[in-house]
Parts: C-alpha cells; sequence; structure tokens
C-alpha cells in the first residue's frame, strides 16, 4: 500500500515531527489477550531456538494480526524486538527475510518506529541494500520507509548511506521492463523509502546529489500507481528546493503532472496538485501547466470538496497559476471563479487560504470583480478580514482590495464596514498583514463615495497610518506611502496628517534605492504639497536633492511621480535653486518629449517654474 499514514500529512516539506511527542500506549490491557500469550510462548523459540526452529516462530508469529497494536506491543515488550534486529545482522537469510517481514508490519507503530532506531535497526537495513537477494532488499526498504518518518530516523539513513543505495535500487531496474511483479514491487518499496526520507532538506540535497532527479523523471512516465504516489510524493516534498523546480521544469516533468491530475486515484491527483502549487511560483512553469491543458483539469477537481486534502492541493495550484493573466482568462471559461466563491464557506483554513489567494488574483481581471459580486462572495470576504491566521489576512486583504477596485463592490465592502476592519489590520503586528492592509485600503479610498468624510470616521486612523512610515519594512513604507497618496487627495485629511508630522517622516526615506518605494513615495509626496507651507516644509527637511536623482532611475513610472513631485515643489524658489543645483533641467527636458503625457506636462511645468525664478533673479540682479 502506498498510502502515506496520517502522520506525514501536511508534514510537506516542513521537518516538522509526527512522533517528537511521546505516545502513551495502556500498558495494562495487552497483557491479558490471548495474542500476548501466544506471541510470549514463540518469542522463546525467537530467542533461543536453532536455524530451523527460529525461522518456524517467526512464520508463526506471522500469522497473528500484525497490524494491530496489541500484537506489535507484545513483540516489543516480550523482548523480541531487539532479537529481531540481532536476526538481521546473521547470514541466514531465511531468518534475515522472516526478520524484515515482521518488522515491516509492526514498524507502522509509532513507538516501534523509535524503538528500532533506538536498537541500531535502521544502520543494519541499509547494509541490508547491497544484498544480492532482491527481496530482502525490498523488504528493508519498505521497513525504512515506515520507520524514517522522524527527523532522527531520516538522518541516520543519510549518515550510512542509505539515500545513494535507496537510488540505487531504483535506478537498477528499468522503467520499461516495471511490467514484472518483481521489479514492480523494488521500483514501489525503493521510491517508498525516498520518499519517507526526502522530509528533510539535507535528504532532499543528498538525492539530488545521487543523481535522483532525471531517476525521478524516468519514473514519472510509469503507468504503476502504486509507484507514481511515492514518486510524485517525492517530487513534491523535494519541490521546496529550487534546483528541483528547475528540472521539474527542464525534465519535462510538468506534462506528466498534469497527465496525472486526471487519475482514478485521490491520492495521486493530490500530490500532483501539490507538485504544481509549489512550482508554479514560477512563470515559465505556469505557462507549461496552461500548454499542457492542465487548467481544465484542476478546476474539475474544484469538485471534489469532500477530501480536504486534495482540495487544499488543487486550490493551491489554482492560486499561483492564476499569478498569470492568460490563465486566468482560461479558467473564467472554466466557470472556475464562480466554483471558489462557493468554497468561501465552511472550509478548513489551509483551503481557505488558497482559495482567497487565487480569488485575489483572479480579481485583477475586471471581468471576475462583478463575477464574485454576483455570486455574492463580497460579504463573506469581508467576513474573513475578522480573522487571526495571517497567512489568510495577508490573502483577504489582497482579495478585498482587489474587488474595491470596482464602485459597485466598493459601496458593498462599506456597508458591511470592511474599510475599517482593513484599517484596523494596520495594528497587526505582522508587517505582511499590514502592508497588504495598506495595499486594500487604496482603491477602497479611491472608490468610496465620500472618501474623505468616511477616513475622518476612523477615529485615529489618520496618526496610525503615519506613524506606519516608522516601519522598517520597505513593503509595509511603499504600502503606506501609496495609501497617504491617495487619503491626501482630500484637503482636510491632509491638514490632519501635517500635523501628525507626515512631512518630515516621508522626508527621511527620501534616500531609499528601492525602485517601487521610490515611485509610490514621490507620489505621496507630490499629494502632500497641496497644503499650508507643506512644499517649503520639504525643501528643509531635505527631500528635494534626493528626489531630484530619482530621474536617473531606470524605471518609467518612477520617472512619471518624480516629475509630479518636483512640478509641486518647483512652486518654492528655494526648492527650485535645490534642483537646479542637483542638474534636473537636463534630466527633465528629456522627459518633455515623453508620450506619457502627465510626465511630459508636469516635466514641461517644473521647468517653466525653474526658469521663471532664474529671470526673475537675474532681473533683481541686474534691474
Amino acid at each position: 500500500k502506498a498510502s502515506s499514514s496520517l502522520e506525514d500529512v501536511g508534514e510537506s516539506s516542513s521537518e516538522t515531527d509526527e512522533d517528537e511527542q511521546p505516545i502513551r500506549h495502556q500498558e495494562g490491557s495487552t497483557d491479558l489477550s490471548p495474542e500476548y500469550w501466544g506471541i510470549q510462548k514463540l518469542a522463546k523459540y525467537v530467542k533461543g531456538g536453532d536455524p530451523t526452529a527460529t525461522v518456524i516462530a517467526l512464520c508463526s508469529m506471522r500469522d497473528f494480526n500484525l497490524s494491530e497494536e496489541t500484537c506489535q506491543l507484545a513483540i516489543k515488550d516480550t523482548g523480541c524486538l531487539e532479537v529481531l534486529i540481532n536476526l538481521l545482522d546473521t547470514e541466514e537469510i531465511k531468518c534475515q527475510t522472516g526478520s524484515l517481514k515482521i518488522l515491516k508490519d509492526i514498524s507502522q507503530n509509532i513507538l516501534i518506529r523509535h524503538a528500532i532506531a533506538d536498537l541500531g535497526g535502521l544502520e543494519i537495513m541499509v547494509k541490508i541494500l547491497d544484498s544480492p537477494d532482491t527481496d530482502i532488499k525490498c523488504l528493508a526498504a519498505e521497513t525504512i520507509a515506515n520507520v524514517a518518518r522522524f527527523k532522527r530516523a531520516r538522518k541516520t539513513v543519510r549518515q550510512h548511506g542509505g539515500i545513494k543505495r535507496l537510488v540505487e535500487l531504483l535506478e537498477s531496474i528499468s522503467v520499461g521492463s516495471s511490467h514484472q511483479a518483481k521489479d514492480t514491487e523494488t521500483a514501489r518499496c525503493a521510491a517508498l523509502a525516498l520518499w519517507s526520507c526526502s522530509k528533510s532538506t539535507k535528504n532532499k540535497r543528498a538525492i539530488r546529489k545521487a543523481g535522483g532527479i532525471p531517476l525521478l523523471a524516468r519514473w514519472l512516465k510509469c503507468s504503476h500507481t502504486n509507484i507514481l504516489i511515492p514518486i510524485v510524493g517525492t517530487l513534491q516534498e523535494c519541490a521546496s528546493e529550487p534546483s528541483y523546480r528547475l528540472a521539474i521544469r527542464t525534465e519535462g516533468m510538468i506534462e506528466n503532472l498534469v497527465k496525472n491530475l486526471s487519475s482514478e486515484h485521490e491520492e495521486l491527483q493530490m500530490h500532483c496538485a501539490n507538485a504544481i502549487f509549489k512550482c508554479a511560483e514560477d512563470e515559465e512553469i505556469r505557462d507549461l501547466v496552461r500548454k499542457h491543458e492542465g487548467l481544465q483539469p484542476l478546476s474539475v477537481l474544484l469538485d471534489k470538496s469532500e477530501n480536504k486534502q486534495l482540495l487544499a492541493a488543487v486550490t493551491g495550484a489554482i492560486w499561483k497559476c492564476a499569478i498569470s493573466r492568460e490563465n486566468v482568462l482560461r479558467f473564467q471559461e472554466y466557470k472556475t471563479v464562480e466554483t471558489l466563491v462557493a468554497l468561501l464557506t465552511d472550509q478548513p483554513e489551509e483551503v481557505l487560504i488558497n482559495v482567497i489567494g487565487a480569488l485575489g488574483e483572479c480579481c485583477q481581471e475586471e471581468e471576475n470583480r462583478g463575477t464574485v459580486r454576483r455570486c455574492g462572495g463580497i460579504a463573506p470576504l469581508v467576513k474573513l478580514l475578522t480573522e487571526t491566521n495571517q497567512a489568510l489576512l495577508v490573502n483577504v486583504n489582497k482579495a478585498v482590495g482587489s474587488c474595491a477596485m470596482e464602485p459597485e463592490n466598493m459601496s458593498i465592502i462599506d456597508s458591511l464596514d470592511g474599510v475599517r476592519l482593513l484599517w484596523s489590520l494596520l495594528k497587526n503586528p505582522n508587517p505582511d498583514v499590514q502592508a497588504s492592509a495598506a495595499w486594500a485600503l487604496c482603491p477602497c479610498v479611491e472608490n468610496a463615495k465620500n472618501s474623505g468624510e468616511m477616513v475622518r470616521s476612523f477615529v485615529g486612523g489618520l496618526e496610525l497610518i503615519v506613524n506606519l512610515l516608522k516601519s522598517n519594512d520597505k513593503e509595509v513604507l511603499t504600502s503606506v506611502c501609496a495609501a497617504i497618496a491617495n487619503i491626501a487627495k482630500d484637503q482636510e485629511n491632509l491638514a490632519v496628517m501635517t500635523d501628525h508630522g507626515v512631512v518630515p517622516l516621508l522626508s527621511k526615506l527620501a534616500n531609499t534605492n528601492n525602485n517601487k518605494l521610490k515611485r509610490h513615495l514621490a507620489e505621496a509626496i507630490a499629494h502632500c504639497c497641496m497644503w499650508g507651507s507643506n512644499r517649503v516644509a520639504f525643501g528643509e527637511s531635505k527631500a528635494v536633492a534626493p528626489l531630484a536623482r530619482y530621474l536617473k532611475a531606470k524605471d518609467p513610472l518612477v520617472h512619471r511621480a518624480t516629475a509630479l513631485a518636483l512640478y509641486q515643489l518647483s512652486e518654492d524658489p528655494n526648492n527650485c535653486v535645490t534642483m537646479h543645483e542637483n542638474g534636473v533641467v537636463k534630466l527633465l527636458l528629456a522627459m518633455v518629449g515623453s508620450t506619457d503625457d502627465t510626465l511630459q506636462e508636469a516635466a514641461a511645468g517644473c521647468i517653466a517654474n525653474i526658469r521663471r525664478l532664474a529671470l526673475a533673479t537675474e532681473k533683481a540682479k541686474y534691474g
């Protein structure tokens, strides 16, 4: 059976361990069962008999139901486990085989796994992987697969050369010959052991160094589900490493992952979707999933909503694939957005995070913003702004912000108190939550009716957002500058922000070398010039010279925002002098010929102001 037991579920790529916590079993109850006495009788022969008696005793022991905890613990409590492990170290192949068959079954038990590792069983099993006998190698590999479910055991396998031997075992069989039962079994056991081991970062690297990547690519083409499950299981574990993601792209693995999304087996579908989820951060992989027709099977799988692990993997893959616009257009054809909205309620957190992530990406397209509203998606989204999971909040903020670009949606968000909820998330201690909330506030402030009054109704709200300019996080600073630029369009709110010291705080950021921050900072400065003596104050707090240098940036969006800011600042004579000294005129002259009207006008306006001042100065000097 290739299925991973529950403890590995969700253990993906993290070193968390299923069984670091002590497990208690009822000591009292096992002693009394007939199985217990039966095993205790056999234990005498296993321990003290000659090889023939031992083999017979081992065979008899397998007549008990070794998947039952009573029997498993009886073997442990009667001191049989040590003997079974010692038998592995003999030359008697029948004793080794008999022992491994029992160890393979009882190592499903968490206590026994730890005991096997403590007794040095893993080292001996790794050694057995060198045996010329295929059957015994298979048994050893499958037992390793069971035992290596906790960190220390995985480390032991690696340190004793187990990873290299497991890769060699898998390599010794050609994919083509896997129609022979014995070869299929060998491949399955080797793949299962690699899968258990691949949960740890160092083992992922060890598998790669042993030549495991092309091997996994080769086995991905086979047709046996019981081999594919551990192969894809290993791949999706390893996809957390950049070198594997590169290989998944270049070794043509996406095509096979997509093909198996349509498998009959939900576990295989889940691992394929998870692998795509982890890889699709990469644009080229998103394109390949589309090219190999993978988007429709993903959408179809959303209907299997009872299987939550499968649903989490599929919604994750859809979320990451939706980062590409072409994919979103395909999802529109498949009515994926409607299905996602239906999944906004009664789902576990790991599903919700992905569903909302996907909606946030899809709502970059205008049509989908309307779809979410018509399907009744706005209210459940706004309701989720009160959750506490930070990864969830980041995605909810983005989705609500995307929806708010549509005035009709905005009035619903406002009526549900969504803007106030977003504003209160600016107080969240997590910078990602703060930044995503500030980004979401931008379209809200832009599209709300009476937005100035709405903002003023949040007691202490303006002070809160201005104080976030003291953050050390670049994304928080950038998003807050963008929000301030929007809020400052209202004179009263700008006056309040000025009282809270927005000018010196913005000026302090001017020396940044981050282009995205430069752009939004320049926009904020441009809009904050419109009140009182703020233009003069920006000059006094040394914001003008650094801004002048922004014109040398490579990003046209930075040029545009900077020209607008300089145009506003150039209304003050002292700022004009600073700009002139910093060589602004020459840089702006080049921009007067721009095809971007806003940039063109701002550049021309700024040059005109500098020119006017120069003429006035000459006139004063020379009359």
